[in-house]
């Protein structure tokens, strides 16, 4: 094959599955599509909200790759000021009743300053097993797996694999697309560690052995995407804008405080199990069928989680790489 078949064919490629269902690209979420084979991306993003009078900022880095025609690899290392280096000091208390002692989790504090810190790495793998692609619609399904060896010292039970908690998760991924619509499903389940560090002992002895296991999590995650322009495409060149509406949610179950081997009561409304779900409008642009540039703004819609306040915004820039071969 020729050197200008090869960027012809590649083109063509990209321009599938970037341009022509641009609408399905989600800010937020990843659809059942797949990465083209062979070609890499780069994506940068920072998510950021105001707790009380300080700003909270998570900034990410991600490398995708297409391994095959239908599995897309991704991984992603963060750095954030969501965590102290170590639990608060006063994370365990107690009271007295006569001559009994409880011991309890004491309410976290809100709007303390956090130094920046390295999360650590977040994997995520995504195998496309049905396509049925017809005349400007599809209806596409994945299988996806990820993993974290994030290890901060995050004080809340729910999990959050990029820059929370350390652990394992899969789920299925279902978008379907008619003209200049997409709708996506994700459903999927986490499974965190834990976290583990020396805690004062509150009698007055020697620091003692106290871990954090999180709670595990069902994520339940819907978007759509109209795409705004163009109505029709005319090449690859083309500027393409979408908007999208994305719905977070998540049911994870309460936290596990245990200090030298006793487990702890937890009092604290953020070590409890909880559920909510958020709402994201967003807008895109996307350049060349291989640059996107986004932006989105998320506020609570049922419930709210204690991981993050709310408004948050992310704004993102992503990039897709890729290599001509040519012949003898």
């Amino acid at each position: 094959m020729s050197c200008k078949a090869s960027v012809i064919l590649l083109l063509l490629a990209l321009v599938f599955s970037v341009q022509a269902h641009g609408q399905e690209l989600y800010i937020l979420n990843e659809p059942a599509s797949s990465v083209p084979k062979g070609v890499w991306g780069l994506r940068v993003f920072s998510q950021n909200y105001k707790e009380y009078s300080t700003t909270r900022s998570l900034h990410a880095l991600r490398v995708m790759y297409g391994a095959t025609p239908k599995l897309s690899l991704m991984a992603t290392a963060s750095i954030s000021n969501h965590h102290d280096r170590k639990l608060p000091k006063d994370l365990i208390n107690h009271t007295h009743v006569g001559n009994q002692t409880n011991y309890y989790t004491a309410a976290i504090k809100r709007g303390v300053h956090y130094p920046y810190q390295f999360n650590g790495i977040y994997l995520f793998a995504k195998y496309r097993f049905i396509t049925r692609d017809d005349k400007n619609k599809h209806f596409r399904m994945a299988a996806y797996a990820d993993w974290s060896n994030v290890g901060v010292a995050h004080d809340e039970a729910e999990p959050n694999l990029m820059d929370d908690t350390g652990g394992y998760g899969f789920g299925i991924i279902s978008t379907w697309l008619k003209n200049r619509f997409a709708a996506s499903l994700t459903t999927g389940f986490i499974k965190p560690g834990s976290y583990s560090e020396m805690q004062r002992d509150i009698t007055g002895g020697p620091d003692l052995p106290t871990k954090i296991q999180y709670g595990n999590a069902i994520k339940y995650n819907l978007s759509f995407g109209y795409r705004l322009y163009p109505k029709k495409y005319e090449g690859y060149e083309q500027v393409n804008w979408n908007l999208y509406i994305e719905l977070i949610g998540k049911t994870y179950d309460a936290a596990t405080v245990v200090q030298n081997g006793t487990e702890i009561t937890a009092r604290t409304s953020a070590l409890k199990k909880g559920s909510y779900m958020e709402i994201y409008p967003g807008i895109q642009r996307i350049i060349n069928s291989n640059t996107r540039i986004e932006f989105c703004y998320g506020f609570e819609l049922i419930g709210y989680s204690y991981v993050h306040f709310t408004p948050l915004w992310t704004i993102g820039i992503q990039r897709y790489f890729y290599q001509v071969r040519g012949t003898k």
